[in-house]
């Protein structure tokens, strides 16, 4: 991997914590959704792989612990955006494709949580838990569908120029 993607990556990490940070008094509202779907248009899946453990570890460690029963379902529903990207949604560019999976991928994220938030609060409280998260659920699918599908094409022409050293200006900033 060439230092300007190693590079690329990190600031990608960073951009997408700050801004998971600065919106954290809003509860599941932010643009961790739309980053991610835009970081799989512009960067290979294992490349992805890094940037998503990369956020997830520092997320944790920035939140106070490495909680395995939170760490492995948000690791395993983060890698369901570039995984998917890079397979059955076939490398498309299409907003509004991209909006609807934003939109199930809302309810898919808050659903990888109840396995193991029910090993770790006992097998009864399936109805209770899914009664209190299903707000968020619906709360992060909005977000996600309205912020991929606003926002995915401009983030996109710009990003993927930078990423794929389409401008000239950084060739020559580097010279």
């Amino acid at each position: 991997m060439k230092i300007r993607r190693m590079t690329m990556i990190a600031m990608s990490v960073a951009i997408l914590f700050v801004q998971e940070q600065m919106l954290m008094i809003l509860p599941n509202i932010s643009f961790s959704v739309l980053l991610i779907i835009l970081y799989a248009s512009v960067f290979e899946l294992k490349e992805n792989i890094i940037l998503i453990t990369a956020y997830v570890i520092l997320d944790n460690m920035f939140l106070g612990g490495f909680n395995l029963f939170y760490m492995i379902p948000m690791l395993l529903a983060w890698y369901i955006i570039p995984v998917s990207y890079h397979t059955f949604l076939r490398k498309t560019k299409n907003e509004v494709t991209l909006a609807r999976f934003a939109l199930v991928f809302g309810f898919i994220y808050g659903w990888i949580f109840i396995p193991f938030s029910l090993i770790q609060m006992g097998m009864n409280n399936f109805i209770p838990y899914l009664t209190a998260d299903i707000l968020f659920e619906i709360t992060m699918a909005i977000s996600g569908f309205l912020t991929v599908y606003w926002l995915f094409k401009p983030l996109y022409n710009g990003i993927n120029g930078l990423v794929n050293n389409q401008y000239r200006y950084t060739i020559k900033a580097y010279k």
